[in-house]
């Protein structure tokens, strides 16, 4: 599960994004808007796509409650800021170290992933949690609902 450390250069993506606690699950309702109209995105760089989650604070883990509310965006990298469409918004995803890992599976097990970074391998780890965005990289192997689906997951780490 667990893949490597590494540095992720900043990198400008172009998406929608939503108020959301994992109670009131809004993650479908984003994907679709975005989906929609990504086409209009002009500049795009490759076609993977970014499910970023930005928690107003570490808080948010010490203190876990599902009701807690995080911003959730559906988004893809752009090299250039000059043609985003109206709807969309901008988002710098500023450089720094993660942790990356591989869910496999469908969306209903990623659950088990999460549990396994959180509960198991950070606290065994020389890494506390970083104050940046999370993501989950959707590329080629990312096929929606099929169980041999795969994406990675970046967790934002600093050294102890």
């Amino acid at each position: 599960m667990f893949l490597r450390i590494e540095k992720f250069p900043e990198k400008t993506v172009v998406g929608k994004s939503v108020k959301m606690s994992l109670a009131q699950n809004r993650t479908a309702e984003v994907w679709q808007d975005f989906m929609r109209y990504k086409e209009s995105i002009k500049d795009k760089v490759g076609t993977t796509l970014y499910s970023i989650q930005i928690y107003d604070a570490l808080p948010y883990f010490e203190n876990f409650n599902p009701t807690t509310e995080f911003t959730k965006w559906a988004a893809i990298e752009v090299n250039s800021t000059a043609n985003i469409p109206n709807g969309f918004n901008l988002l710098r995803l500023e450089s720094a170290t993660y942790a990356v890992f591989l869910h496999k599976g469908l969306p209903s097990e990623f659950q088990k992933t999460i549990h396994y970074i959180f509960s198991q391998w950070l606290p065994q780890s020389d890494y506390r949690l970083a104050d940046r965005p999370h993501f989950e990289l959707l590329g080629e192997k990312y096929r929606k609902n099929e169980p041999d689906s795969e994406e990675e997951v970046w967790i934002p780490i600093r050294k102890l």
